[in-house]
């Protein structure tokens, strides 16, 4: 493919008729554009109410201002203006970046801290106490707050982009396999709101079954003018050898204007953000991938962290924990307890313990029911198992059952977050790269109990694993804590 051809498609009939696919190209521009627009502008407004607030709140406490409603009111408004400005100049409020990424979380930190330095500092060394009141109060509260209502805007996002509105409508382009790879992922995570409208092929792939559901638009050199043509909100170009050497600058250049985002998929699937960064080399920009880390102090920090959470939770919970052992004992009188040997750290064999859900002579009648095996990978697991007592699936649905794991924690075979530890037959009938689970420690709940629970098929499960191995960070470990509290009280894959 010459470069004239290429530069030169942006004016030229397509190499290949485009496929009609539905709305006109000013109404789906104009629907990204109004989605996206509507959701800025109610964060910005929610914003100037809470920097608002942020000034009220301290007033309340400040001597020096009691009664003084009409510089309230000024210092009020000042706030809101400042809030909302702040964040504004931290790019909280760029429209491409809506549901994706940690931008808008980190842009309200980053505005919280410009403003406290850009007002404690000056206020500290006048010694005006009032202003320093303000300001070292009402800042972190605007911080939380904004925080929250961005959490709660984003999870009613995802929610209505699963549900198939508010996405951006997305081109595919690159060779028919690596397309139908990048098609399923974009699939599979609705709630990252992609929604793949059509693909564009290497000419002498057009004629083949592409297999991703969505139509053939079109050859790599027809992409500007489909863009154009069909009004899409973005396109995304996967990584092979149809789409080296200097397509993708050519293609950026026959964009120009379009108003369309160009995302690129690098081909490293389980490597996530914290180990990719851009390293310039002699004028070319390398994608730098960092070793993952199992050790050092990022593992004293996990380690600690473990060991006051669990101590604090178990206090807080030993009443439960007394009220579910003295209830299974009725039940039957039988051990309250079941243990089983897992594979832990290193290929360790270690004793899991769990509160008993099932029969007692529940691992006698698994040989009758491996006909009616519903798991995959290794994995047993039936829907409807009758081994399970009605207590049993009580405690089931909540995940109660898992509790006595915290003891596990404390002793150091488990952690709080982690692959998922199995036995060693299971893990025996996995794929080999299974093994990379064992290089950390397992853990109480992690990315496949949060992304599905028992819902998810054995190799999505495993899959799930490597990735949280191959890109642990601490943040991850308290966003997966938090999303599985979501997901027991919704009894999410629980069985």
């Amino acid at each position: 493919m010459s470069d004239d051809t290429f530069v030169g498609a942006v004016h030229a009939e397509p190499a290949w008729e485009p496929i009609s696919i539905g709305l006109p190209q000013r109404h789906r521009r104009r629907n990204f554009i109004a989605w996206s627009r509507r959701y800025v502008l109610t964060l910005a407004v929610a914003d100037a109410i809470i920097g608002a607030a942020g000034i009220l709140v301290p007033s309340r406490f400040s001597n020096t201002l009691n009664g003084e409603l009409a510089l309230v009111a000024a210092l009020s408004v000042l706030g809101a203006i400042a809030w909302t400005t702040s964040i504004s100049l931290a790019r909280g409020y760029v429209r491409n970046r809506v549901g994706l990424g940690t931008e808008e979380l980190r842009a309200v930190l980053r505005a919280g801290v410009g403003l406290v330095v850009a007002g404690a500092f000056p206020a500290g060394l006048l010694g005006h106490e009032t202003l320093l009141k303000l300001v070292v109060v009402g800042v972190p509260f605007a911080v939380v707050v904004s925080t929250l209502i961005r959490y709660l805007a984003r999870k009613g996002l995802h929610r209505r982009q699963r549900a198939g509105t508010d996405v951006r409508q997305v081109v595919v382009v690159g060779t028919s396999k690596a397309v139908r790879e990048l098609t399923a992922r974009l699939n599979r995570e609705k709630h990252c709101g992609m929604k793949v409208v059509g693909v564009c092929l290497p000419s002498h792939e057009i004629g083949d079954v592409c297999g991703v559901g969505v139509p053939v638009l079109g050859d790599l050199t027809s992409v500007a003018t489909i863009v154009r043509q069909i009004g899409c909100d973005a396109i995304a170009v996967t990584s092979d050898d149809a789409t080296r050497d200097n397509y993708l600058r050519k293609l950026a250049w026959s964009l120009e204007g379009a108003g369309v985002e160009m995302f690129v998929d690098p081909g490293l699937v389980e490597v996530a953000g914290p180990r990719m960064h851009i390293r310039p080399l002699m004028g070319a920009p390398l994608l730098h991938i960092e070793e993952p880390h199992f050790s050092g102090w990022r593992k004293v920090i996990k380690r600690s962290s473990d060991l006051m959470i669990t101590s604090l939770g178990l206090i807080a919970i030993s009443p439960i924990l007394v009220a579910i052992a003295i209830l299974i004992k009725l039940q039957d009188g039988g051990p309250v307890l079941f243990r089983q040997k897992r594979v832990g750290q290193n290929g360790d064999e270690f004793w899991m313990y769990k509160f008993r859900s099932m029969v007692t002579d529940a691992e006698t009648r698994k040989a009758a029911l491996m006909a009616k095996n519903e798991g995959k990978g290794g994995l047993f697991k039936l829907t409807d198992d009758p081994r399970i007592t009605p207590l049993g699936r009580f405690l089931r649905d909540y995940s109660f059952d898992e509790l006595p794991q915290l003891f596990n924690v404390l002793n150091g075979s488990m952690s709080l977050v982690g692959p998922r530890p199995h036995l060693a037959h299971e893990i025996a009938q996995m794929p080999s790269e299974a093994t990379r689970r064992t290089l950390v420690t397992p853990g109480l709940t992690g990315l496949w109990q949060v992304s599905g629970r028992s819902d998810l098929e054995g190799d999505e499960g495993v899959r799930l694993d490597l990735r949280y191995v191959e890109n642990w960070t601490f943040t991850l470990d308290i966003l997966i804590l938090w999303k599985t509290a979501s997901a027991v009280l919704a009894k999410r894959g629980a069985r």
